[in-house]
């Protein structure tokens, strides 16, 4: 990453002041000036009647400015500012420096008190409500504008100091001189012959007499950024953008790695750093980087200005929250093309939505994020729940197990190329704090990579202590993870330790734990297949229409804004009701426990959390501040349908099975099968005596009988005297 130094002191001989300058240029820079204090002294809007001059009295360091004020107040002057922002923003800082020196001075006389106004510089700081740029969309034709992008800050910097006027004093005549430096990563114009006029009998001056004194130059702090295009903003098959950020003064330290940002600056190009003969001879090739003149954090812009700014859209949401059915409408736009799992479906609408965030008195921060895990046979579409939610989530990651390290997970620290400095570039789950983490393939990830995001799964954040840095990063993200069995299907002669071949300590982070299985059953066939005919017959038309997007788009504004709008908390009755009822499993898991030798997920205090969290979540599908007794039992449902089945499933106690057992069963299912065809039926008492004369124990045949109706693949009627084969 080239360019994270400030750059060099460049020499010239050329004379860079132009003697003739233009004076009506000079006028008009003049006026500009004037009308910049204009605006800050008199202009007035909603927000108050000076809003600025309030501004600078309060934060004499800052002013920030909205160029939609400007432009009300003087368009040509606006207009100036965006296409000659490095000429004009100088004039508005000073404007705003003389501006302050006034205010403060009639304070002063109001108060009786003659004290010395504070002449320091005021950084202008510009916003914007215009539409932000891609980073692909940056060219030559942008370059010395002003511009507006968005992002994901994934590396900085440490802080340095920049010059922003370098002392230069004469080898020989002691003559000093002050060298103004360029701002941004632009250096200094050194003069290669000192302006001393040699007096009779004195030494001339040589060429290249100065020498810098760094102790009389002036610096500002600065800092340099790296920019990334956010995830759901890069095309398919193609690697993201980066670009460099440079901020200064006030905006340094300001942003963290994982760190959402809306940025206005300059596109501004500087010289690469490089002596070999490739960087010698590309004279005229120059890096792009942006001064940043405006940043802005998303979750500031979140909290300043709600991410809903249509009143009317507002009416809508509310009104749609009202309505008796607007949980079971919100759960229909999850995945519509997905037939069937409609208890998976409520789960991912609840991950979507998201509990609560809380922070406790003594600085503990309980995580509002739900974690879902999808386990099951391969073809029951876990993968496109995952690619369902990265579309539609308001921020999105999605990642495969098998290609990811804990460092692409987490944070890496890398090391500069050109400055030999380590600096930190966050992974997955740094980029996606806020929104949510698809990790598919989650059982073919390494252990100790799994082993890795343990902490950013409870307490959201990611511990680094590398290279000599020691820093905590935010991973505030829901983990909606897709994973198999080892043997590849679900095996129900297994118990459920060896069905779910993962450790306790990342199974209980997971709120909801489907089973998800491939169940044999011609009705439902008939049904999945029609249904995925009609999806293929359909596509194009589909494609062609707007619908489908339409609901997509109003799914995602829904959740913004029920989650910046919406923060519910238990009522009094759901917390007594939710307490009963997380005791009474507690026993039910004990005694299971105690009877079958253990699951392989535990039911505790995380659990009875994993529960509130989902309450939380159904209330905000309803914009509802409080949630009731209702949603404590829906929630419950939906833990009992999924973890709490995913922790009894498999061979119980009553039904044990050693792997000689097994390899008998496997032996009875092959002979049901050459016995019966699909849909046909037989006496249970004659199918038994039939196998019998293979060798086979009756115990064992009635075993693999049960284990069989367990898959669906046989059904008893008649009072269990006649078998009918399904599968």
């Amino acid at each position: 990453m080239a360019g994270w130094d400030e750059g060099n002191v460049f020499y010239s001989d050329q004379q860079l002041e132009d003697n003739d300058v233009n004076v009506a240029d000079a006028a008009t820079r003049h006026t500009a000036q004037r009308k910049f204090k204009e605006f800050i002294r008199s202009f007035g809007d909603v927000k108050g009647p000076f809003p600025y001059r309030e501004s600078l009295l309060q934060n004499p360091n800052v002013l920030q400015v909205a160029l939609e004020d400007l432009h009300n107040f003087d368009d040509e002057l606006s207009e100036r500012l965006r296409t000659m922002p490095a000429d004009y923003l100088p004039l508005f800082e000073q404007a705003a420096a003389e501006v302050l020196v006034g205010l403060k001075s009639k304070v002063a006389g109001e108060d009786g008190e003659l004290e010395e106004p504070n002449t320091g510089d005021v950084q202008v700081l510009l916003t914007s409500k215009e539409k932000a740029a891609s980073i692909r969309g940056l060219a030559a034709n942008s370059i010395s504008r002003l511009v507006k992008i968005t992002g994901i800050i994934i590396a900085a910097s440490r802080t340095k100091a920049k010059a922003t006027s370098v002392t230069l004093i004469c080898k020989n005549c002691k003559n000093v001189k002050s060298v103004a430096c360029r701002p941004g990563l632009g250096g200094a114009v050194m003069p290669r012959s000192c302006d001393h006029v040699t007096q009779p009998g004195e030494e001339p001056c040589p060429l290249d007499p100065f020498v810098v004194v760094p102790d009389k130059s002036k610096y500002v702090d600065q800092q340099t950024l790296k920019l990334q295009e956010n995830p759901e903003d890069v095309p398919t098959g193609e690697l993201p953008r980066n670009l460099l950020l440079a901020v200064d003064r006030n905006m340094v330290q300001k942003t963290v790695p994982g760190t959402r940002v809306t940025v206005v600056g300059i596109y501004s190009i500087f010289q690469a750093g490089g002596s070999g003969p490739e960087q010698k001879g590309a004279i005229a090739i120059r890096q792009p980087y942006l001064r940043v003149v405006g940043l802005e954090q998303a979750i500031d812009a979140h909290k300043a200005g709600g991410s809903m700014n249509n009143t009317d859209e507002d009416m809508d949401f509310k009104e749609f929250a009202r309505r008796p059915d607007a949980y079971q409408k919100v759960c229909g736009l999850i995945a519509p093309s997905i037939f069937g799992h409609d208890d998976v479906k409520k789960a991912v609408a609840c991950l979507l939505f998201g509990g609560a965030r809380k922070r406790l008195p003594d600085g503990v921060r309980l995580r509002g994020d739900i974690n879902v895990l999808l386990l099951g046979d391969p073809s029951t579409a876990k993968s496109q729940f995952l690619k369902f939610v990265e579309k539609t989530a308001p921020i999105a990651v999605y990642t495969s197990g098998k290609g990811s390290s804990a460092a692409g997970l987490t944070a890496s620290v890398i090391r500069d190329s050109s400055t030999r400095e380590f600096y930190l570039e966050g992974g997955a789950m740094v980029l996606a704090d806020g929104g949510v983490v698809c990790i598919d393939e989650f059982d073919k990830m390494r252990p100790e990579d799994r082993v890795a995001i343990h902490e950013a799964m409870e307490q959201q954040t990611i511990s680094i202590a590398k290279a000599g840095i020691t820093t905590v990063l935010n991973s505030r993200t829901s983990v909606l993870a897709a994973a198999n069995p080892p043997s590849g299907r679900y095996d129900d002669l297994k118990t459920a330790q060896e069905n779910i071949d993962l450790q306790t300590t990342i199974l209980s982070r997971f709120d909801l734990i489907f089973i998800v299985k491939d169940a044999r059953d011609y009705a439902r066939d008939m049904q999945i297949a029609r249904h995925i005919v009609n999806v293929h017959a359909t596509a194009d038309s589909i494609v062609r229409g707007t619908e489908v997007q339409d609901k997509e788009n109003w799914l995602r504004r829904y959740i913004e804004y029920s989650k910046s709008q919406c923060s519910p908390r238990l009522s009094d009755s759901a917390a007594q009701l939710l307490q009963s009822n997380y005791v009474k499993i507690r026993q039910q898991m004990r005694q299971q426990n105690d009877e079958n030798g253990g699951s392989p997920i535990p039911i505790t205090v995380r659990q009875l959390e994993a529960i509130i969290r989902i309450s939380e979540s159904l209330a905000r599908m309803q914009l509802s501040a409080v949630a009731t007794e209702e949603h404590v039992t829906e929630a419950l449902r939906l833990f009992h349908v999924s973890t709490l089945d995913a922790a009894r499933s498999g061979i119980t106690a009553n039904l044990v099975v050693t792997p000689e057992m097994r390899a008998e069963i496997q032996q009875v299912e092959l002979q049901v099968k050459r016995r019966m065809g699909i849909g046909s039926f037989l006496s249970e008492r004659r199918l038994i005596d039939e196998i019998m004369r293979t060798g086979l124990g009756e115990s064992t045949i009635r075993r693999a009988l049960i284990v069989m109706a367990q898959r669906d693949e046989i059904e008893y009627r008649r009072e269990r005297r006649v078998i009918v084969r399904k599968a």
